[in-house]
């Protein structure tokens, strides 16, 4: 989104309390405020685009794009585990991510009850969801192994000691995608990586240690890299909402990281 100048910030709180919303951020260029949002159809993102999120005070154009690969998540952004995650390795590898499984309303339930208290022991998850434990140990490691669920801790870059993010756009060849995607997969500081619909067909966000850090990320990544056309990058300077959750009190103080350092 792009926004009328000193609405940045209202334009942001807005979408975060949307429902759809995964990520919302403010991004240093034309007055950016980018957010990922999760629509069930076409018919609900054409709702949100047109009714919902084009008609805030403050909005003055919407860019959208499609998610069409999903590589890389969070996830599989782990800076002090030498080994990458099984999907990274797969994603360096040029290798594709398993087939997504079907999963029922127990599955649901059990990955709700896991959101309200990630140790919650397995009777008591049993006694709720009304199985006994084996089925549910059996169901919650079908979840696991096919990558629809992950136990994962919760932490801000800049906690980690990465206060630096950044946000890259490219224009890739078609010929030449694979190959990109496979070297930007290879890179640590890469935590997300997609492939979307429009010109900038490649989005990822990366998390560094400095600024130092990312201007030598962006000189190593992007040079040579196979059928790159244009680059565009943009700094996080807050943010808003990260993975489906509100980041800071509501009408509070958010997190604004740019060359904080944590103390150790």
């Amino acid at each position: 989104m792009r926004c009328a100048p000193g609405r940045l910030e209202e334009v942001a709180r807005a979408v975060a309390a949307r429902p759809q919303a995964r990520s919302v951020e403010v991004a240093t260029g034309d007055l950016q405020v980018p957010a990922e949002m999760a629509v069930a159809d076409e018919a609900e993102l054409i709702e949100l685009i047109d009714r919902t999120v084009g008609r805030m005070p403050g909005v003055l154009d919407i860019h959208s794009a499609v998610v069409l690969r999903l590589l890389l998540t969070a996830v599989d952004w782990a800076p002090y585990d030498p080994e990458p995650s099984p999907l990274r390795r797969l994603a360096v590898e040029g290798r594709p991510s398993p087939p997504p499984i079907t999963v029922d309303a127990v599955d649901r339930e059990l990955v709700h009850l896991l959101g309200e208290d990630a140790r919650m022991p397995m009777s008591t998850l049993a006694g709720r969801l009304r199985l006994g434990e084996s089925t549910v140990r059996r169901r919650l490691g079908r979840l696991m192994s096919s990558h629809v669920f992950h136990l994962r801790l919760f932490a801000e870059p800049a906690v980690l000691g990465y206060p630096v993010e950044t946000r890259f756009q490219l224009e890739v060849r078609h010929g030449s995608l694979d190959d990109a995607l496979r070297r930007l997969a290879g890179e640590p500081s890469v935590r997300h990586l997609v492939v979307t619909t429009g010109r900038s067909n490649v989005l990822g966000y990366a998390s560094h240690a400095s600024a130092g850090e990312m201007h030598d990320f962006d000189a190593r990544a992007f040079a040579g890299l196979p059928g790159l056309r244009e680059v565009r990058t943009a700094l996080l300077m807050r943010t808003y909402r990260r993975a489906g959750r509100p980041v800071g009190v509501a009408g509070g103080p958010v997190t604004g990281r740019l060359f904080h350092r944590p103390a150790p």
